[in-house]
């Protein structure tokens, strides 16, 4: 009777976002992974959206913190406290993750030790189970891909903080690789540039603002411009300059170099009977850095391969999570939290099982 009502989630914990995915419902929370703290008493005054309006607007006693960096989670207590908030958005008066299962997704290269925390983190706040998934694998699963049979499938994950690229076959990682650059390391260099260039400092959001208005990862047809506001760091005063899109160019460039000679590690690695795969059926490209315009061709242009853009590459990691709810897939060497017995059921036996009773 209790596994009837049986609430069920999966977790997209990003550096920059947090998607949930309930089953029978689809994606019901999409919020940024940021906390706004009261720097003399610790305690938290607003989460997700409310937090993400205060940054750079803030008193100074508050102050707006990111409890994730490069994939992974720097502030247990931060992280924990703003996965029950969102869950409490979801359910109201509901106590969050009671007696539910959590698929949570993580970071490829994380240590057993880190993956074996996050899923202790939600039990003890109520779940009755958690089991970790790496996210190439779960935005394998969610954009459809074969992940089940023996075809070898890339993914090119790029995140806030992280980019991981990993080639996928029989339900598992072949091999994998993850570089810590990603949108947020992004919007860091274009702040640079503009304070060493212009003397003009300018904060996170406005970074954010050029990088969706100028940013291209291929050379720009005509050269878009835009106005950027800031402090004068000569003057200390409000100033305007106009940025055009061939300067963000030269920032976006040297991000992509840096994604594509992962995939070339990645590819090193790569088994000869997988990599005719690759040729034929492509990479998937997904993840919120997915949306750089041009990405996806500055990356077939590189490296010689098809690259695909994931129908919706930000959702890809939560509905992923969401299937692996279905699968019931335990992978042989992730952990599994809160159940009374060790699951004896292997990835690629239980994907199996599931499309062969499909």
């Amino acid at each position: 009777m209790f596994k009837r009502f049986e609430q069920l989630f999966g977790v997209d914990l990003g550096t920059c976002n947090t998607l949930i995915y309930q089953q029978g419902v689809g994606i019901v929370l999409r919020e940024p992974s940021v906390v706004a703290i009261h720097k003399e008493t610790g305690q938290i005054e607003a989460f997700g959206e409310q937090a993400y309006a205060m940054i750079g607007r803030t008193p100074a006693n508050l102050e707006v913190v990111y409890p994730l960096k490069d994939g992974v989670i720097a502030n247990f207590d931060m992280t924990s406290a703003m996965l029950k908030h969102f869950i409490s958005k979801i359910q109201g008066k509901y106590n969050w993750f009671r007696g539910s299962q959590i698929y949570i997704s993580v970071r490829c290269g994380i240590t057993e030790v880190q993956k074996r925390a996050v899923e202790e983190m939600i039990v003890h706040k109520g779940g009755r189970k958690s089991v970790t998934i790496e996210e190439p694998l779960a935005a394998a699963i969610g954009a459809g891909l074969p992940v089940a049979d023996p075809i070898g499938s890339m993914v090119v994950d790029i995140g806030g903080g992280t980019s991981q690229v990993a080639l996928i076959s029989l339900g598992g990682i072949v091999v994998s690789q993850y570089v810590r650059i990603g949108g947020m390391s992004l919007d860091q260099d274009m702040i640079e540039y503009v304070k060493r260039k212009y003397n003009l400092v300018i904060g996170e959001r406005t970074a954010e603002e050029i990088k969706k208005n100028l940013a291209s990862a291929v050379i720009p047809e005509g050269d878009v411009r835009m106005d950027v506001r800031g402090n004068d760091m000569m003057e200390g005063l409000p100033k305007t300059i106009s940025i055009s899109s061939k300067e963000i160019y030269e920032i976006v460039d040297q991000f992509s170099m840096s994604i594509v000679e992962t995939i070339r590690q990645t590819m090193e690695q790569c088994p000869p009977e997988l990599a005719g795969d690759l040729m034929e059926r492509g990479i998937l490209l997904c993840g919120g850095g997915a949306l750089l315009h041009g990405l996806d061709r500055r990356l077939q242009q590189e490296t010689g391969i098809p690259v695909h853009l994931a129908e919706k590459p930000m959702e890809c990691i939560a509905h992923g999570a969401g299937e692996m709810l279905s699968y019931k897939l335990l992978a042989s060497g992730h952990h599994s939290a809160g159940s009374s017995k060790p699951s004896k059921i292997t990835e690629t036996d239980a994907v199996l099982e599931q499309v062969s009773g499909k």
